[in-house]
């Protein structure tokens, strides 16, 4: 029988847990300082939606690119010196957008966040798979996914109330690149929680444990690419990123056209929705527990998600109901996310996890890249009902392709099953 070896100190994973979420909330934080500012930049610029939408494509399209080899350079090199990379590259790129004399200046510095931003997700899961207990990984998940909701609510309220009191787009940057160089900083003092080695993310089993029990490994550095789990989840992510990226950007003010919204009222939708996903993290962190029901849980969020956006589509609400129904879809989203992050534990080999999380969360760069240009074509056709039909699509979608990566989990032999 396979034995897990005792659990770490509670202390030492709370501990894990804190600074890798907060490294998280940050990049979350910088994904979303410069859709809120849209209505200064493309006044600044005299810029199109579409336009404005292609800014956040660079982003993803950079991050999508250097996520699949951070992976790599993860699993070789070890999490916190990548780490420090991307959140220096996050100040540089806050700096330069903050001074950036034209568009296309704005476009360089747009790929340098993108190059900052595709070191989080293989980091954060290869440290937090590799240092916190068994027993308390879903919570270390919802805790991770929690942070990268309270960044995305946190960025439109900073930004926005620094462009409002200033009167200046730019000022708000040069803020955000200070909220990094702070965290940066404190990421350095606090590195010993960060410390991994490479290929340390097998998990804690006593010396007599069999070592038939554990899941295949990883084999040749490209053979999880062979694995159809991996590529289920990329999916599953590109799906997920494809509403998750209007609702980002365009989608508050299309719900502000259908329904009569105040323009001051719209700004504050994005942060009602990632609060409350944040919150429904909390409960998404509890009812993980117990794997086997994840893909049953990330398909009961998002189908309550893809409810809520069909009634905000297609029915007629006073104005101070469109608030409330983005919390009670992004509440719905915020239950599957831990589920969601188990489904790709489960699909991942040991001695592979940077690799198959970069691949894995590169599709939601490769969605996140085309959802601003779709849909902010949609917005400069008039196509409001649209843009929340599509939201609502891609979250139902969600559900079948949360069940097909179930499907495909790589799972030990029978003998192996046996011997656990």
């Amino acid at each position: 029988m396979t034995t897990l070896a005792a659990p770490a100190p509670l202390r030492a994973d709370a501990h894990t847990i804190g600074v890798v979420s907060i490294a998280h909330g940050l990049s979350h934080f910088c994904q979303l300082v410069v859709p809120p500012l849209f209505p200064w930049i493309g006044a600044s610029f005299g810029l199109s939606n579409t336009q404005l939408g292609l800014l956040m494509s660079v982003f993803f399209v950079v991050s999508f690119v250097g996520q699949a080899l951070a992976g790599f350079v993860v699993d070789r090199y070890g999490a916190a010196r990548v780490l420090y990379g991307g959140l220096g590259l996050l100040a540089l790129a806050a700096l330069g957008l903050g001074a950036s004399p034209s568009y296309a200046v704005m476009l360089v510095f747009m790929a340098v966040a993108g190059l900052g931003n595709c070191v989080f997700h293989p980091v954060d899961f290869s440290i937090l798979n590799a240092r916190v207990s068994q027993p308390r990984l879903g919570h270390a998940y919802a805790a991770h996914g929690i942070s990268g909701n309270l960044g995305w609510a946190l960025a439109p309220v900073f930004v926005v109330g620094i462009a409002h009191g200033t009167g200046s787009w730019r000022l708000a940057l040069f803020a955000v690149a200070a909220v990094v160089g702070a965290v940066l900083a404190g990421v350095w003092i606090f590195r010993a929680w960060l410390t991994v080695e490479p290929h340390a993310d097998t998990p804690r089993r006593s010396a007599a444990a069999a070592p038939a029990a554990a899941p295949a490994a990883a084999g040749g550095t490209f053979d999880f690419l062979k694995l159809p789990a991996v590529w289920s989840c990329f999916a599953f992510f590109f799906i997920f990123a494809l509403a998750l990226g209007s609702i980002q950007t365009f989608a508050p003010s299309a719900a502000g056209r259908l329904h009569d919204v105040p323009a001051a009222q719209v700004a504050i939708c994005l942060s009602i929705y990632m609060a409350c996903a944040a919150a429904g993290m909390v409960l998404g962190g509890f009812l993980v527990r117990d794997p086997s029901r994840s893909a049953r849980i990330v398909a009961a969020g998002f189908g309550a998600s893809a409810t809520v956006a069909l009634l905000i589509a297609l029915g007629d609400w006073p104005s101070l109901m469109v608030p409330v129904l983005f919390g009670l879809m992004g509440f719905g989203g915020g239950i599957a996310g831990p589920s969601r992050d188990l489904l790709v534990k489960q699909a991942t080999p040991p001695g592979a996890t940077g690799r198959v999380y970069g691949v894995v969360y590169s599709g939601l760069d490769v969605g996140m890249t085309i959802a601003p240009v779709v849909f902010g074509a949609l917005m400069d056709a008039g196509a409001y009902r649209e843009v929340w039909l599509g939201v609502a699509f891609a979250q139902l979608v969600l559900i079948a392709t949360a069940f097909n990566v179930k499907r495909n989990w790589r799972r030990p032999p029978p003998a192996a099953a046996a011997a656990v």
